[in-house]
């Protein structure tokens, strides 16, 4: 059934319950990135875990920073080792299959931490284990979506990935509020032990969704590649096989894919030069590393603990504000990221994040915030704001890059590669960040207004603009050498003036109406049969490449 039309062409249903049902995937990051910060400073777990001078007071319970780094970063371990795994896993199983494996091993990390009783060590196992899971969903789900999903609305799909990262953080912070009450174990087994719930959602949504169609043609299923797509433009099943729209795209794929496999490498043609794709690599695992050092997860791990330290009487509360601030601007970086295009919001929302997080650490040094309440109000907003920024640009912003940017051939271990940087320096952060808090304090919001300022000028230097462009007129446009990233916005292929008149071509093309300005080469092909339109990308723009 079709849900709506996006520039001409048939959107169904389907299409957003895969962004719905895959981006459970994001929900059950989100969710285990959130529990900790709340859970570090519960009673139970201070006085089971934590060292302690009076085990029944949890007041005289503290964790050393070597304990509470393990505990907060063994779980990016995981996710390192899982997210390397995700690439081979999604491309022998089909992503459907992988999500759902990967599930399995979430849940038995889930069930690790809440059957120990004073062995943090348990605990920190079974946030490993998850962590292999979350990283394993982290590569698969991006990537599953801009396969599957309609390249005119992809960007949204892809970013609603980041969108229920953000939601899982913010329930994990409202089930802890929750729980803090609960006696005993109760308190923090019930926020872990709720998490087995969205994978086994996960699980069961994605027994319904159709496989990637791209993954499909891989394999030589071309007749279950049109059923897929058919799903997603909500044309019927029944006439899959002869639709014009199902068949152009399937036509695409098929060309794309025969000069892929001539190409078609293992992990070490990620770093080959050839075709930029070394380059490719290493911007993505770039930007993904920046992502990490834009300090946002300084807040979401140790949030609750930095607001205490500023005086914040009740930092649950301050979290969950935090929390609902990174889900609802995260709304709005939809919009921004499909209107705007990629380069010039994560150029403006790291100047914007940079800004901050400059005021809240010079606020924080120049004055004790225990001491001056307007200082640690200030930090408090200072943080919202960041947070709001980074919501609207670099959270969203990286996997929508990391599920367009690179070649098919490559694009599952390019994409393994980039997440297992972002893993790599999760973990850092997490398990270094008690130490260097210790000595500089509220200094290190100077180190992450710096790697912001980087990250503006790694987009402005080294990132394309992919908005609105096919993942192969991508590829395309990343190998022309008269293309330069700062000039990319209008770069357009051979025929079309620049990224404006490819939109537009593309929409009189799907509506088989030539427009009154093109030029003669493209009056003539909006004016031939569907079978023109065949030679067009699935946006109805660039031709497949000749092979």
């Amino acid at each position: 059934m079709v849900l709506f039309y996006a520039r001409g062409v048939p959107i169904g249903y389907i299409a957003v319950m895969l962004a719905l049902v895959a981006s459970m995937g994001g929900f059950i990051f989100g969710y285990d990135t959130g529990q900790i910060s709340d859970i570090l400073l519960m009673d139970d777990f201070l006085q089971r875990f934590a060292t302690c001078s009076d085990r029944a007071v949890a007041s005289t319970c503290s964790f050393s920073v070597v304990r509470e780094g393990l505990i907060v970063a063994l779980l990016s371990i995981g996710t390192l080792v899982g997210a390397l795994l995700g690439a081979p896993t999604a491309d022998i199983l089909g992503r459907r299959r992988a999500m759902q494996w990967e599930c399995i091993v979430f849940i038995i990390g889930v069930i690790v931490q809440i059957t120990t009783f004073h062995s943090w060590e348990q605990f920190a196992v079974g946030r490993l284990i998850s962590g292999l899971g979350v990283g394993a969903l982290s590569a698969a789900v991006p990537m599953y979506q801009a396969e599957a999903g309609p390249p005119q609305i992809r960007s949204m799909l892809t970013a609603t990935y980041q969108l229920f990262i953000t939601f899982g953080i913010l329930i994990a912070y409202c089930i802890s509020i929750g729980t803090r009450s609960i006696g005993g174990s109760g308190s923090w087994r019930t926020v872990v032990g709720i998490g087995i719930a969205w994978p086994l959602i996960l699980m069961l949504g994605m027994q319904f969704m159709p496989e990637s169609p791209r993954w499909l043609t891989r394999k030589g299923r071309l007749e279950d590649a049109k059923e897929s797509l058919a799903r997603v433009r909500g044309v019927p099943v029944a006439e899959a096989q002869d639709h014009w729209i199902i068949t152009r795209e399937i036509d695409e794929i098929k060309s794309s894919w025969e000069y892929e496999k001539q190409v078609q490498g293992g992990w070490i043609d990620c770093f080959r030069p050839r075709n930029k794709i070394l380059y490719r690599t290493i911007l993505g695992m770039a930007l993904q590393s920046l992502q990490q050092l834009t300090g946002a997860n300084y807040f979401f791990y140790y949030g609750a603990t930095v607001f205490v330290s500023v005086g914040i009487q009740d930092s649950y509360v301050t979290q969950i504000i935090l929390g609902a601030v990174n889900f609802g601007c995260t709304f709005g970086g939809l919009y921004i990221m499909q209107r705007y295009g990629r380069r010039l919001p994560l150029m403006l929302g790291g100047a914007w994040q940079s800004a901050w997080l400059f005021v809240f650490a010079a606020a924080g040094t120049a004055v004790n915030p225990r001491e001056n309440k307007a200082i640690g109000e200030l930090m408090i907003v200072s943080a919202c704001m960041f947070i709001f920024g980074y919501a609207m640009t670099w959270a969203p912003g990286i996997w929508i890059i990391i599920g367009e940017t690179f070649p098919t051939s490559t694009r599952a271990k390019q994409a393994a590669l980039a997440t297992a940087a972002n893993w790599l320096w999760n973990f850092l952060l997490a398990f270094f960040t008690p130490f260097i808090t210790r000595d500089i304090n509220y200094s290190y919001g100077f180190v992450f207004a710096g790697c912001n300022l980087a990250g503006v000028i790694v987009v402005y230097f080294f990132l394309y603009e992919s908005s609105d462009l096919s993942l192969e007129s991508v590829d395309q446009m990343y190998v022309d050498p008269a293309c330069k990233p700062w000039k990319s916005r209008t770069w357009a292929p051979p025929g079309y003036a620049d990224r404006t008149d490819l939109i537009e071509q593309t929409r009189a093309a799907e509506a088989h109406k030539p427009l009154a300005g093109a030029t003669t080469e493209h009056r003539e092909k909006v004016s031939h049969d569907r079978g023109t339109i065949g030679n067009m990308t699935p946006e109805g723009g660039v031709p497949v490449r000749a092979v």
